[in-house]
């Protein structure tokens, strides 16, 4: 029997059947979820030879959850960004930097909950104000601690540029395409709120 602080051993079965060792039921993808929102831990195992198979199990669950109707986190422009990542230099640095940058965010959330709760009693306009700086700046601390771990892992100039001149920053229009597109998301969450209560 597993200690109470172990994760939850899930067996991955051929025929893709998963099943839950702590509560000795079989569970779906959609369980899983519901586990991670909980905070429960747990690993997924093939039943056959063992393996650690939970990065694949998770990567599918948010492959299911971003092809449900509305529920779609991650931008196009972001999906593009990762996966020129991969098999690039700084491959080894992006996890890291998105699992700080999730801890940071998490830990922010509940002061962006209290923050959209008060907002309801003002002015439509007003509502997102408040939330929205507050998500502007930890998006910018986020980019800047990137920015600043790139430099100290990039030894040569970036792309675009040469030893006697850096490629150019991007544009402000670039930015502030960025920006609209975190704003108007936000501004769809909103809808989605209002409409729910």
């Amino acid at each position: 029997m597993a200690a109470k602080d172990d994760p939850i051993v899930i067996k991955k079965y051929a025929n893709r059947r998963l099943y839950n060792t702590g509560t000795s039921t079989y569970v779906t993808l959609e369980d899983l979820a519901e586990m991670v929102k909980k905070g429960e831990e747990f690993t997924v195992q093939d039943a056959k030879t063992g393996d650690d198979i939970t990065h694949p199990v998770l990567t599918q669950i948010i492959f299911e959850l971003e092809n449900k109707d509305g529920q779609n986190m991650l931008p196009i422009p972001f999906l593009r960004q990762l996966i020129s990542f991969y098999g690039d230099q700084m491959q080894m640095i992006v996890p890291s930097f998105l699992e700080q940058s999730m801890i940071a965010f998490s830990k922010e959330q509940e002061r962006f909950r209290e923050q959209l709760k008060g907002a309801f009693g003002k002015a439509p306009i007003d509502i997102m104000k408040t939330p929205m700086k507050a998500l502007e700046e930890q998006t910018r601390r986020n980019v800047e601690m990137f920015q600043n771990a790139m430099r100290m892992f990039t030894p040569f100039p970036p792309a675009g540029g040469n030893a006697t001149t850096p490629a150019e920053p991007p544009k402000k229009e670039e930015k502030s395409d960025d920006l609209q597109e975190l704003k108007a998301q936000i501004a769809a969450m909103q809808r989605k709120l209002d409409t729910m209560s």
